[in-house]
């Protein structure tokens, strides 16, 4: 239902602003960087909604990109987290260098 909303706002979009871009047919001055030119006044507001609409599209797809990287982490995350809960008697140790002498401290403590 989302997506059929959405497609009819676009073209509920896209009509409003052909009917502007039909209506707004004369003739504008464009100055470039190097250069000027007249153009329809209708292919500058397409050009600028198409440009738009590209620019939006881009940030988007990033967007898109960096959550689905995202839920892959979280996948793989999850992926061991449930491994650890199937067999929780299996146990990893952590290598980590401060606790690498509590354990001779405990068995120093025991012998005496």
């Amino acid at each position: 239902m989302r997506g059929q909303w959405g497609i009819i706002i676009g073209l509920i979009v896209a009509l409003i602003i052909s009917v502007f871009a039909v209506i707004n047919v004369d003739s504008v001055r464009v100055n470039y960087l190097f250069g000027e030119a007249n153009w329809p006044l209708i292919l500058i507001i397409l050009g600028s909604v198409l440009m738009g609409a590209l620019i939006v599209g881009a940030f988007g797809m990033v967007k898109i990109y960096q959550l689905q990287t995202e839920i892959k982490k979280l996948k793989k995350s999850g992926a061991s987290i449930q491994e650890n809960i199937q067999h929780p008697n299996v146990h990893k140790p952590q290598m980590d260098e401060n606790k690498d002498h509590a354990p001779k401290q405990q068995e120093n403590n025991i012998n005496k």
